[in-house]
């Protein structure tokens, strides 16, 4: 019988989560499965071990055993908390600039050092893609808005309205960017010879009528499953 777990990017869904893995090692069994992987994807980073030990003793092994499977440096779903300083970037850039025109401020700036590794990390996945076993991907996604005035929850339906094989989203949140502008933060797995992130972004997530919401989008984490 399958086992549903819901918004584990919330308490609630923790709480359940770290319930359930009471007295046990794995979600299904004492093996890692695809089972854990589906749910490693959907947990936007590890939890803390005082409110959520079994939680937090569970995805460590995970995170272990993908390390031990992918060598090298991960980019990884933990890396989508970080996002938030990117704040400190456009409240800066306004003070040097008061003057300009406010039509011309970039309020998101520039390419973070995270996106910068994602897109590297992207290109190592095509890479290993053409094996012929077809391999997964878990991607998180920054989606930009155009100002604070913005409809988010319309902007979400939007985004999750696409539909692909191989295309899998996940759990999301709102990041709060500056000016009163938020950004929405979501996961997604992908079957790697199904869909291109790329043509995602560029053929969908930017065009009609999605664009009436979404100014850009970027690769924040790119991590093989």
């Amino acid at each position: 019988m399958a086992v549903t777990f819901s918004d584990l990017h919330t308490e609630s869904g923790l709480k359940a989560l770290n319930d359930f893995l009471s007295g046990k090692s794995y979600i299904s069994g004492d093996q890692l499965t695809k089972d854990d992987i589906k749910v490693y994807a959907a947990v936007l980073e590890k939890p803390t071990g005082d409110l959520y030990r079994n939680v937090s003793q569970w995805y460590e092994s995970v995170s272990s055993k993908l390390a031990a499977s992918f060598p090298g440096k991960a980019v990884g779903v933990r890396i989508g908390g970080q996002a938030a300083p990117a704040e400190a970037a456009p409240v800066k850039e306004t003070k040097e600039s008061a003057g300009d025109d406010d039509d011309d401020l970039d309020l998101f700036g520039d390419e973070t050092e995270e996106e910068t590794k994602a897109a590297e990390q992207r290109e190592v996945a095509k890479t290993s893609s053409k094996k012929k076993e077809s391999g997964k991907s878990s991607v998180l996604l920054d989606v930009k808005p155009w100002d604070d005035e913005t409809d988010m929850k319309q902007l979400e339906e939007a985004v999750r309205s696409i539909e692909m094989p191989g295309l899998f989203w996940g759990a999301s949140k709102l990041v709060a960017v500056g000016y009163g502008i938020k950004k929405l933060q979501i996961m997604m797995t992908i079957i790697d010879d199904l869909v291109s992130v790329d043509d995602l972004i560029e053929e969908r997530l930017t065009v009609e009528p999605i664009n009436e919401y979404v100014q850009s989008c970027d690769i924040v984490a790119f991590n093989k499953i």
